[in-house]
């Protein structure tokens, strides 16, 4: 291998320095935000999905503004007739995918739904927990799949930056109640499929589609999400399979029953007509 000319050189060493200053900023928001929330009282789901959407917001918007002269919407979050074509693939595979990880089982016996005593329908808690979930996606995609991700892959290449960027998604969940191997496994997973899906549509709405709809379903049926219990339809389901397929007390993304549905949704896009757009931190005159 041929060693790095002095302009390959200065232009990784600007790609780390951009990387660190993003890390540095989104690293400070992820403690600062979440703690000051905390202070406050705020509900700990809550706080981790805004906090989360602050400290990926402030740390995006900083380098865009710093390096490229450009605002937060130009890592992929521009409105378009692409963007709200993408946002309803996206959605559609998340909610779909939800559905067939907890319906397919209640349909072979597999699951129950139940009702839960002294518990119903409130919809201004549905909405309430709606939003808060939007907020969560979007801040983890920004966090996640936008300006570091989207700056690691114009240098290295998407194959080199999906992986580690899936296993620092995986690695944030970690403290979240009754997480195992397996949770984390599935997390990364998805990680690598949100991750596809930015490669393949080019906008971040894709993904947030895919994360949101996904989300959003798991609690409406009643099983947790990412260890989190959230009970705003009156109803749970009622297992009649190990927590090795069902995720147990963390929810679907602990169980292998995810893991099969991950390996679907990738299938699904590649089938459907998803409208690539250019990524401006792609472009070639936004080198370092």
């Amino acid at each position: 291998m041929l060693p790095a000319t002095p302009t390959e050189r200065s232009k990784l060493l600007g790609v780390a320095l951009r990387a660190g200053v993003f890390a540095l900023i989104a690293v400070l928001g992820y403690v600062i935000f979440p703690a000051t929330m905390s202070f406050l009282g705020t509900p700990i789901l809550v706080t981790a999905a805004l906090g989360t959407f602050a400290a990926a917001a402030v740390a995006n918007a900083v380098v865009l503004r710093i390096y490229e002269r450009a605002q937060l919407a130009d890592i992929g979050l521009g409105w378009t007739a692409a963007s709200r074509r993408n946002l309803s693939l996206g959605l559609l595979g998340g909610v779909g995918s939800a559905l067939i990880v907890v319906l397919g089982p209640i349909a072979l016996l597999q699951a129950n739904l139940v009702p839960v005593p002294n518990e119903h329908m409130q919809w201004p808690s549905l909405l309430f927990v709606s939003i808060v979930l939007l907020f969560g996606a979007v801040g983890e995609e920004m966090l996640f799949r936008g300006y570091l991700f989207q700056v690691l892959v114009k240098a290295i290449g998407p194959f080199a930056t999906i992986l580690p960027m899936a296993v620092l998604f995986g690695l944030a969940h970690s403290a979240n109640l009754n997480f195992t191997r397996l949770a984390l496994v599935n997390t990364v997973l998805w990680g690598i499929v949100l991750g596809y899906s930015f490669i393949l549509s080019g906008d971040l709405w894709l993904p947030i589609g895919l994360h949101f709809g996904w989300n959003w379903t798991l609690p409406l049926l009643g099983v947790n999400l990412s260890g989190f219990t959230m009970g705003v339809t009156g109803y749970s389901v009622h297992w009649n399979i190990g927590g090795l397929w069902s995720g147990g007390d963390y929810g679907p993304e602990g169980g292998l029953l995810t893991t099969a549905i991950l390996v679907l949704l990738v299938l699904y896009l590649r089938k459907v007509p998803i409208q690539h757009q250019e990524a401006f931190l792609l472009r070639e005159e936004t080198a370092a």
